[in-house]
């Protein structure tokens, strides 16, 4: 029996978020994909609240590498100025590589500790 990438995806995730949690002080830096769009946000999990959030489709971009760092500088921007420094980072179940690599490393250029 043959399992999609995107059930495989889910499973991963699944895993990756008993361990990780969000907090007001750590909030959770969650990235979502589709095949046009990356979306990140940061969001408190003990209140269930989305506290920043950066969209490609805000920012009229293509989904790409260059995109995902312009991503991640804007995100890291903006969760400086609500005054959060540390983070938690939740790739979703996808690799560390790519655009998530770049959104990971974009932010931490920018000042984002995690």
């Amino acid at each position: 029996m043959h399992i999609s990438r995107t059930i495989s995806r889910i499973k991963r995730h699944r895993r990756l978020r008993t361990k990780i949690i969000g907090t007001p002080k750590r909030p959770r830096l969650c990235v979502s994909k589709s095949l046009k769009h990356l979306r990140l946000q940061l969001i408190d999990d003990t209140t269930g609240k989305t506290l920043v959030s950066v969209s490609s489709i805000d920012a009229k971009s293509k989904s790409t590498i260059a995109n995902a760092k312009e991503l991640g500088l804007m995100i890291a921007d903006k969760a400086i100025q609500a005054g959060i420094k540390e983070i938690v980072f939740d790739r979703s179940g996808y690799q560390y590589h790519g655009q998530i690599q770049a959104v990971a490393e974009a932010a931490r250029e920018q000042g984002l500790i995690f």
